[in-house]
């Protein structure tokens, strides 16, 4: 059995009680790890690490009140970027993929990952700072190919062009953005139809990676 001191020290983050404990209980049962402490938000994450209680990861779930999984992955990357997050959520859609990778996880995973996998991508993390399980990664599959296709830099993009990206990047829906940008769906459907053209891409994943790696991606209030 390993030792405390060389132990993998977690931490969770689940707003669902029984949820949280079962997975304490998981990650408790593996041999190598040990659970320093649970919270409900990232509100009581943030106070648990300010109490100096400093995992190595953090099991982080997206949809909390008070302070969700995107905004927790943001201040913990700025304040303590030695601890490595791994999203642990049921929103395994392609915009929450991105959107956390881009806030700091260095994993992500379904909660309906088998107990196997948790453990592997726990200690990858440990010793690689990054794991995707198959599934995820597949859904990654179409923007990384179109990635590929893509010119090393943005050519003629207008100001709404970058902003469009750059919301693309964010969990809203398509009629969400066009509220944001005070524009129609229709001229929404526009902007997409333009910068698949424009970005050789052909899904929202291949323009939210273009973003990325173009540094598009700004702060949207």
């Amino acid at each position: 059995m390993a030792s405390e001191v060389n132990k993998i020290h977690l931490a969770l983050a689940d707003d669902h009680k029984l949820v949280r404990s079962s997975i304490a209980k998981l990650v408790s049962s593996f041999k190598n790890c040990t659970v320093l402490f649970d919270a409900e938000n990232g509100e009581q994450v943030q106070e648990q690490l300010k109490n100096h209680v400093i995992p190595d990861i953090l099991l982080l779930d997206i949809s909390m009140p008070i302070l969700d999984g995107f905004d927790t992955a943001i201040w913990l990357t700025k304040n303590y970027p030695q601890v490595k997050i791994i999203a642990l959520t049921m929103n395994t859609d392609e915009r929450s993929i991105v959107k956390m990778m881009r806030n700091g996880a260095k994993g992500f995973l379904s909660k309906n990952t088998e107990p196997p996998e948790l453990l592997k991508a726990i200690e990858t993390v440990m010793t690689k700072n990054f794991y995707l399980p198959e599934d995820i990664s597949w859904k990654l599959v179409t923007g990384l190919q179109d990635e590929a296709n893509q010119p090393a830099e943005p050519k003629d993009l207008s100001e709404k062009e970058r902003e469009f990206l750059s919301l693309v990047c964010t969990e809203l829906h398509y009629e969400q953005i066009a509220k944001k940008m005070f524009i129609s769906v229709r001229t929404v459907d526009d902007y997409r139809a333009t910068l698949y053209d424009k970005l050789k891409v052909k899904s929202r994943m291949g323009m939210a990676m273009y973003a990325i790696k173009n540094g598009l991606v700004g702060d949207i209030e």
